[in-house]
């Protein structure tokens, strides 16, 4: 088993990426976050060569529609958004494992369920 377990706990992920995220995000985009349809969250997904994998997890919110067409293209937009800031993330979970160098990508969403979609992120550490 791989000791970035260790590291990667719940509240580390947390501490990554708080829970209030999403409503900033969507805050931002709708100017009310109650208006998202997901709450987003950041899991641990394993090691592979010498990336680190997480996702994004878009839970979808009580009384809220999660639709494909919602998600598929939020890889790109997750790339570029500040709030979401995927890039700091990267840095963070360098910084976590004593690397500074890194470089990360954001993978296709997948459906889980209807209520679950996940974004990878493979981060690579230099």
């Amino acid at each position: 088993m791989s000791h970035y377990n260790d590291i990667f706990t719940d509240d580390k992920l947390q501490t990554l990426f708080p829970e209030d995220r999403a409503d900033a995000f969507f805050d931002a985009l709708f100017g009310d976050a109650d208006e998202g349809s997901y709450d987003i969250a950041l899991g641990y997904a394993g090691e592979y060569d010498n990336a680190l994998n997480f996702e994004l997890r878009l839970s979808q919110r009580p009384g809220k529609c999660l639709a494909c067409n919602l998600t598929y293209g939020l890889p790109q937009v997750f790339s570029r958004h500040p709030i979401i800031n995927v890039q700091g993330v990267a840095e963070a979970v360098g910084e976590a494992t004593g690397k500074s160098d890194v470089s990360w990508k954001l993978g296709a969403t997948k459906e889980i369920n209807n209520t679950l979609h996940v974004i990878p992120l493979m981060i690579e550490l230099g």
